[in-house]
């Protein structure tokens, strides 16, 4: 039954629920212990869990209840980072994302226990019977990209004197990791990563601080450094990528069609499938697809989690054939583009909306491959 990716799929993320919203504000401000938020979240998952199986859903997620942003709760679970309250957010389209800042402290090392190996226990437990659970954690890329980035490096620099030194200690700690969520049961691990979406931007060179061969560099040192991280993965261990261009509240942080990295993104990165965002026209079209090698998969991201305006079926329907002129149709599967709250404070829409997207997915999944 297990395969890279599912005809009706999804990324990861999930709107919290007002009584866990509630309980992580009580615990912020010390009303709570840490035990009673726990409580909160675990009952929170078992109701999200139970609806994506009503929905029909193969894959099952904890939505990212117990974290604050997609990436950084899991980059604090490492020696060696730190984090602090924000006080000027990153920069999105109409928004400050206001998250924590998170740099390090000293060297990266994983010589303990991550929390996300018992996340992902609590959410095992609930497969089984055609289900599997799947695991979302920023790639190498990404955690790179927080510490080397311009406005990182001054701090960064007095712990690495080389971004080749840190991306060592990456790549040891990724490998240890991923090692241990294996041993836990995982065997579906999808890397989330936006620096693709930054690379393709008009303002790249900006963001990096670099110029056009600055920027090759750093599209070689991200496939390097996702390639070495997945080197030596269990043969039955999925790893997948997704590609986002930054989802806050609704807005978005970057542009760019994907044709400026598919030679490197699409062609060399080893993994096993590919979640693409392709909900607007900031995506650009699907003839980069063609660059899409062997036999990995790639998941349309057709459907938009950044408005509560539900797509028309035979538009989708439509969009997926016309990406099919660039990779044949069975490697291609169905999601929204991305989460529906990528950090705690979600997107602009209500649960009921969320779960009209999502069985929009499975509707349209079971008509064009037949899958229901």
């Amino acid at each position: 039954m297990s395969k890279a990716a599912f005809r009706a799929d999804y990324v990861g993320s999930f709107l919290r629920p007002e009584a866990l919203r509630k309980a992580r504000a009580q615990f912020a401000s010390g009303a709570i212990g840490a035990e009673a938020l726990k409580a909160v979240e675990d009952d929170a998952i078992r109701h999200l869990v139970a609806k994506q199986k009503e929905l029909g859903f193969q894959v099952i997620t904890d939505g990212e209840f117990r974290r604050q942003a997609w990436h950084l709760d899991f980059m604090w679970g490492f020696e060696g980072v730190g984090h602090a309250p924000t006080k000027t957010g990153l920069p999105f389209h109409g928004e400050q994302a206001m998250i924590d800042d998170t740099f390090l402290t000293g060297k990266i090392a994983s010589t303990g226990h991550h929390p996300f190996t018992d996340h992902f226990r609590f959410l095992n437990a609930m497969a089984g019977d055609g289900v599997e659970a799947k695991l979302t954690i920023p790639a190498p890329a990404q955690f790179l990209a927080q510490m080397a980035m311009p406005f990182a490096w001054d701090n960064t620099k007095q712990y690495y004197s080389t971004v080749e030194e840190l991306m060592r200690d990456l790549v040891s700690a990724y490998r240890r990791v991923i090692r241990e969520f294996y041993e836990a049961g995982c065997r579906r691990l999808q890397f989330d990563d936006c620096t693709w979406g930054m690379l393709v931007d008009p303002a790249a060179t900006r963001f990096f601080g670099t110029d056009e061969a600055g920027l090759v560099r750093i599209k070689e040192m991200n496939l390097l450094i996702n390639n070495l991280a997945i080197e030596g993965k269990p043969e039955d261990m999925y790893i997948n990528t997704h590609v986002c261009r930054g989802n806050y509240h609704s807005t978005y942080a970057n542009s760019g069609a994907y044709d400026k990295v598919a030679a490197w993104l699409f062609e060399q990165e080893n993994v096993n499938a590919y979640y693409l965002e392709f909900d607007d026209e900031r995506s650009g079209g699907f003839e980069p697809l063609a660059h899409v090698s062997g036999d990995k998969m790639v998941v349309l991201g057709l459907i938009s989690t950044k408005t509560p305006k539900l797509e028309f079926p035979g538009v989708v329907e439509e969009r997926i054939r016309q990406a099919s002129r660039y990779i044949p149709l069975d490697r291609l599967c169905l999601s929204p583009q991305c989460g529906f709250a990528s950090c705690e404070i979600g997107n602009k829409l209500t649960e009921e909306e969320q779960w009209a997207k999502l069985a929009l997915v499975q509707k349209v999944a079971g008509k064009v491959w037949d899958c229901r």
